[in-house]
């Protein structure tokens, strides 16, 4: 066999290598993320629920998923490890807003504060507000040619 037709076959196989290898590495960060729960932590299941860890077992967790409300679930089914100060925040909301963010105003009222009276609805050409202005089309026909070509009531439409 000649290598030239090795190579693709060489290639396939390192590709694999490659892929079970950073598979088999998240598996590991997995396991050893859920070996580190104990009891009082924080976690977010894989659903998006957060909860506290009240009993860990070999295979299940014991969480609080409310006050008073315990639920089993598979060692599995935790998506994440949080820091006490990261559950707490999301837990219970963020009670001091940054002051570097910028604020948002719950409506427009204070993007136009600086206009007096609100906008201005007079025209700038001059004419006042009330009258309309009508332009004349350029393709206007005499007022004479449109009542030749309109239909009388009793005529059909095919001669």
């Amino acid at each position: 066999m000649d290598i030239i037709t090795l190579l693709p076959f060489v290639v396939l196989i390192g590709a694999m290598f490659l892929m079970t290898r950073s598979a088999k590495k998240k598996q590991q960060q997995a396991a050893q993320m859920r070996d580190q729960m104990q009891p009082g932590t924080g976690v977010r299941t894989i659903g998006g629920m957060y909860a506290l860890v009240k009993e860990v077992h070999a295979d299940t967790v014991l969480l609080e998923v409310a006050p008073g409300v315990p639920a089993v679930y598979a060692k599995n089914a935790i998506g994440a490890v949080l820091e006490a100060d990261e559950y707490d925040r999301i837990v219970n909301g963020d009670p001091e807003p940054d002051d570097d963010a910028p604020a948002v105003p719950d409506d427009a009222s204070s993007l136009t504060a600086g206009d007096a009276g609100g906008p201005s609805l007079s025209k700038t050409d001059g004419t006042p507000a009330g009258d309309p202005v009508v332009a004349p089309a350029d393709d206007a026909e005499p007022e004479g040619a449109e009542a030749k070509d309109a239909k009388r009531d009793g005529d059909a439409d095919s001669r």
